[in-house]
């Protein structure tokens, strides 16, 4: 598609919906703001298909619209006529500006200053070289480190900094194997699979997680450790599918391979402050029930200690990825307007989901994700779906007997995770493809199954874990 008909195209959808009467959208007692919210909707999810500007930026102009066109200090034009029947409610202006700064956006914040820490201390990259010594020099043991290594830095970094980190050190890995060896196609493909898999362990890991998060509150709330408690062994198990597969499909053609990595921890009081804050943080999300601390609050840590002891400085700030943090809170507030002008709850009324059976249903949803974030951000994915998703949790109470909400929403954002066949379906895969050793189809037959062997195991995993009540 062109360009220009990718800009168009989303502009036209959305003028055309603003300015049609109500009654022409099949949904009976909509309100003029819900009929907003639609537009909005519909131009958010083509633009972050279509991309005719960052995605990050229909993420901010989605923000602004709100703030416009559906908040109580908006245009007059578009406030005038409150309180009449038909209207519908305002979003109060604070909540929508409320998005920049919600916990889930603090959350990833102290993420960042984390793994900017580690990075400029060379935490990452020693730690990387010390852990893979263990691993002998069998080829295909060498792979799995390389993937647990990955699956382990992705869960507390970027998943495409850990990705960029890994393939830099696997280059001297590689240069032991002959021009021709598969497995070399097999190692630089271990890495992008494995940073996608691994961000799906922590909160933190990736934003779909952040999004979930937003959507799991009240009975339904997770800490951090308890999304560890679930995520981790599916990460595992994921991670072990995948290493048997990229081993029967790139096998190598030697039996041995010798390693020489050196790695050396920094020495002095700076990089200590790193070393002890980053093993602090981790352990205090991790034992949330015994210290009072949500995981949003001990985020905040790291952010406090490096900045007051100058580990963070001010061009050190320019690094934070704020592309990320506007993403994740273009889809709060996409969330928000759902929610709160009753339009999320009038589309789950309106739409006969009880005619189908609950497994159908999940079925479905977790599909749906899977094959929208192969084609799209699998955030942008998350930000469109889990409103959506976490709305219809609430009106199908025929989700107990599976595990109740936890199931749909967990189920959903795993899915998003695992949409990785296409070079553009994650950055990690788009710096894989980048080497010149693997191509598209290559990755697809992964990607695809990793996906669904991926997406039914998450809701059989997720249906157990909240059986037995772990979540």
């Amino acid at each position: 598609m062109s360009r220009s008909l990718s800009l168009w195209l989303p502009l036209l959808l959305f003028f055309f919906l603003m300015a049609i009467p109500t009654h022409w959208i099949p949904l009976p007692g909509l309100t003029l703001i819900e009929q907003r919210v639609i537009a909005l909707f519909v131009l958010a999810a083509l633009c972050w298909i279509l991309e005719p500007i960052p995605i990050y930026a229909t993420s901010l102009l989605i923000i602004v619209l709100e703030l416009l066109l559906l908040s109580d200090k908006g245009i007059w034009l578009f406030t005038a006529g409150k309180g009449s029947e038909g209207f519908g409610n305002l979003l109060p202006y604070t909540d929508v500006m409320a998005t920049f700064a919600s916990p889930v956006i603090m959350l990833f914040l102290g993420g960042f200053f984390l793994a900017i820490a580690a990075t400029k201390y060379r935490l990452d990259i020693n730690l990387a070289r010390v852990l893979l010594r263990p691993f002998g020099a069998n080829p295909k043991v060498v792979m799995l480190g390389l993937m647990l290594i990955t699956a382990i830095f992705s869960m507390f970094m970027s998943n495409t900094a850990t990705t960029a980190m890994m393939l830099s050190i696997l280059g001297p890995v590689l240069a032991l194997f002959p021009d021709q060896d598969p497995a070399k196609t097999g190692m630089v493909l271990a890495i992008p699979v494995a940073a996608n898999l691994g961000g799906m362990g922590t909160p933190i890991g990736t934003p779909p997680n952040a999004v979930a998060l937003k959507y799991l509150t009240g009975e339904h709330a997770i800490s951090f450790g308890q999304w560890m408690g679930f995520a981790v062994p599916f990460v595992v198990l994921m991670l072990l599918l995948a290493w048997f597969l990229l081993t029967r499909l790139f096998p190598s053609r030697l039996q041995r391979v010798e390693l020489k990595l050196e790695g050396r921890f920094l020495q002095g009081v700076k990089p200590w402050i790193v070393y002890i804050t980053f093993i602090v943080t981790i352990l205090l999300w991790l034992l949330g029930g015994m210290h009072g601390m949500n995981s949003y609050v001990v985020a905040m840590i790291p952010v406090a200690v490096f900045v007051c002891t100058g580990i963070i400085t001010k061009e050190d700030l320019h690094k934070i990825s704020l592309d990320v943090l506007w993403l994740v809170s273009g889809g709060i507030a996409l969330g928000l307007a759902l929610e709160e002008s009753g339009l999320a709850e009038r589309l789950i009324t309106h739409i006969p989901f009880h005619e189908y059976s609950t497994l159908a249903v999940l079925v479905g949803a977790c599909l749906l994700a899977l094959v929208m974030a192969n084609f799209m951000s699998n955030t942008a994915t998350a930000n469109l779906l889990l409103p959506l998703v976490a709305a219809l949790a609430a009106g199908m109470p025929e989700l107990a007997e599976w595990g109740g909400a936890h199931t749909l929403i967990l189920a959903v954002t795993l899915s998003v995770s695992l949409g990785m066949s296409l070079p553009i379906s994650t950055p990690p895969n788009a710096l894989a493809h980048a080497t010149g050793l693997v191509q598209s189809q290559q990755m697809a037959v992964i990607g695809v199954v990793m996906g669904v062997v991926g997406t039914l195991l998450a809701m059989v995993w997720i249906y157990q874990i909240a059986a037995l009540g772990w979540i």
